[in-house]
């Protein structure tokens, strides 16, 4: 019993596990999904159409016993009304007799006719039903299928659309914008330091320093000058 048991769990571990692994097969191929359950349905319908075949046939048997013992009863009636009217009694009891069975047998096959029309009449309904659901399963399956192929298209797209994205040619000119800036500050930080030396500075001190001699040897010039006009004056006078 414990064997039993326990070979009975691993079964149901094992079909659990199946279970699983064709529910991921399934969603990584709806198609076969659908054709599975569209092909299961096709074959319920298909064992349906064949009761319902075996139902209307039986119906159609009830229905020709049913008249041949219609056409039989009325025979047996007029065989009847003859034997009355002949008086042979002896073929009248016969006769009565045999109606009452006919009569009985009649409303026996009535029922049974009643019953096995409406047994194919729900037959034939759950035909139509099963009919019409697989029609719309398979209507399903394509617009379904064709949503499903709309959507992976439109994540490839938007893959592509994000892989053609401006951030890195941004970034890359971010780069070049920064050794630019870095260059021009570099060479501004060559002037800056060249002016503020040692050198720069004594130089422009010797620049400043010949400016002022130029400029008393200017202001010489023109006091020298002064003093020439000044003394041809006195001689003119």
């Amino acid at each position: 019993m414990a064997d039993g048991g326990l070979f009975r769990r691993l079964g149901n571990l094992w079909r659990g596990f199946l279970s699983l692994w064709i529910s991921d097969i399934e969603k990584e191929h709806p198609e076969i999904a659908y054709e599975n359950a569209i092909n299961s349905m096709i074959e319920k319908y298909t064992k349906l159409k064949t009761a319902t075949a075996a139902i209307i046939r039986r119906r159609e048997d009830i229905d020709a016993r049913n008249k041949a013992a219609t056409s039989e009863l009325a025979q047996v009636e007029a065989q009847l009304t003859a034997a009355v009217e002949t008086n042979q009694d002896d073929l009248a009891v016969v006769l009565i007799q045999k109606k009452n069975d006919l009569t009985k047998e009649l409303g026996d096959l009535r029922d049974e006719l009643n019953l096995a029309q409406k047994d194919a009449e729900s037959a034939k309904a759950s035909l139509i039903t099963v009919q019409s659901e697989i029609k719309k399963l398979k209507a399903e399956r394509d617009s379904m299928l064709a949503k499903l192929q709309s959507a992976q298209a439109r994540i490839r797209i938007q893959g592509q659309l994000d892989g053609l994205s401006v951030d890195a040619e941004v970034k890359a000119l971010d780069n070049v914008r920064d050794h630019i800036k870095t260059t021009i500050a570099e060479a501004n930080l060559g002037r800056e330091l060249s002016e503020s030396s040692l050198d720069s500075r004594l130089a422009a001190l010797q620049n400043q320093a010949g400016e002022v001699v130029a400029r008393q040897q200017l202001a010489e010039l023109k006091a020298k000058r002064a003093a020439q006009a000044a003394a041809q004056g006195q001689k003119t006078l």
